[in-house]
């Protein structure tokens, strides 16, 4: 028997698709704050049992994405602008410290790594339906992290990243911004590649601090 003939061609299990569906359904705005997720509509839609919807929906409520109520049941978490700026302040101190060490330690493949997550941001920018955004820039950061050591400090992100992932969504959809996203993560990673990890620190601020007006502005409103 041959490498070929032993090789397992692995495919996401059935809950994880259902749960990157829901999940982009959520983040682009598809499921609204305060929408009831009934299982019996949603095993219609996906055509997959109540078991993996009820699945989906817990992990969903780990990311902070849903949130279960008494009478409603499972309905799609409210943003609003105190939650959000917690989501700022946390990322704020995680990304710039992790931005510095990268800086400080990144290698020529880290760099090279890191303009190609660029691309990858780019191509789901000009994608309408932005499917893969959230994909993009986990992998931006995760590239980051990683290079920096800082683990622990990822894995609090990553809890986050259902939230980051809405208020991103938010803000990338208005003109009101005087630096693009992705031009503001292009300076991140041109500091990075430099070794300049005050820069890099301090790029991380500049993007965090434009988007948190932004999404404060907009969610005052609502």
């Amino acid at each position: 028997m041959d490498d070929a003939e032993l090789r397992i061609n692995v495919t996401p299990t059935l809950r994880v698709q259902v749960v990157d569906r829901l999940r982009q359904a959520i983040i682009g705005g598809r499921f609204q704050g305060g929408d009831r997720l009934v299982e019996r509509t949603l095993c219609d839609q996906l055509g997959v049992s109540r078991s993996v919807v009820r699945e989906a929906i817990r992990t969903l409520e780990a990311e902070g994405l849903v949130d279960t109520t008494p009478r409603a049941g499972p309905i799609v978490a409210r943003l609003d602008w105190g939650q959000a700026a917690q989501v700022y302040a946390i990322r704020r101190l995680l990304e710039a410290d992790a931005a510095a060490a990268c800086a400080r330690m990144a290698s020529p493949a880290v760099k090279a790594d890191l303009a190609a997550a660029l691309q990858g941001i780019e191509a789901a920018l000009a994608d309408p339906a932005r499917a893969r955004l959230h994909d993009a820039t986990t992998a931006f950061y995760r590239i980051i992290f990683a290079a920096a050591g800082h683990d622990i400090a990822w894995q609090i992100v990553q809890r986050l990243n259902g939230r980051i992932s809405r208020l991103r969504a938010l803000t990338l959809a208005t003109s009101d911004r005087t630096t693009s996203g992705p031009a503001h993560m292009a300076r991140i990673a041109a500091a990075i590649a430099a070794g300049d990890a005050g820069a890099a620190a301090d790029a991380v601020r500049a993007h965090l601090d434009d988007a948190a007006r932004i999404a404060q502005t907009l969610l005052g409103d609502q």
